[in-house]
């Protein structure tokens, strides 16, 4: 069943019905060929529910469906994971972005490290962002997510490390952390409702300096095994581990 994601204010519960505008009434129509009566899937992006739709009429403009019955969120993680991630080179971002949001990351942090070799101007930066942020809902979309991961501005290590201090826990994969007894043990004591922040590095790694800024902040280093992981493979495998554990 396909799935569509609209603004609170186009779901309207008391006359059961669900308006829906912009790009997604021309694929619909015209790419998906759809007809009245079949059943879709909507999501407003913000509450977690999922509201299931027949097409009743295709305008020029919008697609008007009966709003049919309301599912609460089953699908999202019962912990909410920020990964920030150290801008890495070339276009792994956008698969680093669409895996993490199929793992169920809430929201992903681009991060300037020092090895970072991509460096992004304050208008590149904003046309990155906008097309990760597309990426973003591609993924959440294809994955029947309940909702839309945002992709925040770039921020700084320094920057990235205050952010994640009032988080529950705080993890940084390091290839100098060798415990992996230690690993496992904080990986168990996850528990639903936590907010979880996940650093993974650049191609490089992060430098000495950061990890001592980040264990000093109470971000706890980690192991991944005994091999070396691309920066695309790291964060991937975190949040695979972490859902393994929260939702087993």
């Amino acid at each position: 069943m396909h799935q569509f994601f609209v603004t609170p204010d186009q779901i309207h519960v008391n006359d059961k019905s669900v308006i829906i505008t912009g790009a997604d009434v021309n694929h619909i129509r015209n790419v998906l060929r759809m007809k009245p009566g079949e059943e879709i899937s909507v999501s407003n992006g913000q509450d977690g529910r999922e509201y299931r739709c027949g097409i009743r009429s295709m305008e020029a403009d919008r697609v008007c469906c009966e709003l049919r019955f309301m599912k609460e969120d089953k699908v999202e993680l019962p912990s909410r994971i920020f990964l920030f991630q150290a801008l890495p080179k070339a276009d792994k971002m956008e698969l680093i972005i669409q895996k993490a949001v199929e793992l169920g990351a809430f929201q992903i942090i681009p991060v300037a490290s020092r090895r970072c070799v991509v460096k992004l101007d304050e208008r590149k930066a904003a046309s990155k962002i906008q097309r990760w942020q597309g990426i973003a809902e591609a993924a959440a979309k294809q994955s029947r997510r309940a909702v839309i991961p945002k992709v925040l501005q770039v921020s700084s290590f320094a920057e990235a490390v205050k952010r994640a201090s009032a988080m529950d826990v705080r993890l940084i994969p390091y290839e100098m952390a060798e415990d992996m007894a230690k690993t496992r043990a904080l990986m168990e004591l996850l528990k639903p409702g936590q907010d979880v922040a996940v650093f993974i590095g650049p191609e490089g790694g992060f430098e000495p300096e950061e990890i001592e800024l980040a264990v000093d902040s109470g971000v706890e280093p980690v192991t991944l095994g005994k091999r070396i992981l691309r920066t695309e493979t790291a964060g991937l495998t975190v949040l695979s581990w972490i859902m393994y554990q929260l939702e087993r």
